[in-house]
């Protein structure tokens, strides 16, 4: 496998991830279960907005939110699972 294939493929992989935490995070602000006055708690929210937030605006530009919910990661999550099928099938 051609190292730069795998390596664009793990990024995905990482950034898949990063898109759960931010997803779960939010979830656990807004149940209350997490303070937002904790630090790391703040930090944290903040590290994964700024890596998922620049991908994702666009997103929720496009798509209204719906009764509240916010659908773009699950949007986006259809673009990681389709570029990584391109990667795989047309490119490896």
């Amino acid at each position: 496998m051609n190292p730069f294939i795998w390596l664009i493929l793990e990024i995905v992989s990482i950034y898949r991830y990063v898109l759960i935490g931010t997803i779960i995070l939010s979830w656990l602000l807004a149940l209350d279960i997490l303070n937002y006055r904790n630090n790391f708690v703040r930090q944290a929210d903040e590290i994964l907005h700024r890596l998922t937030d620049p991908v994702l605006e666009p997103i929720r530009r496009i798509l209204p939110a719906l009764g509240g919910f916010d659908f773009s990661p699950i949007v986006f999550f259809l673009i990681l699972g389709f570029i990584e099928r391109y990667i795989r099938r047309y490119l490896l």
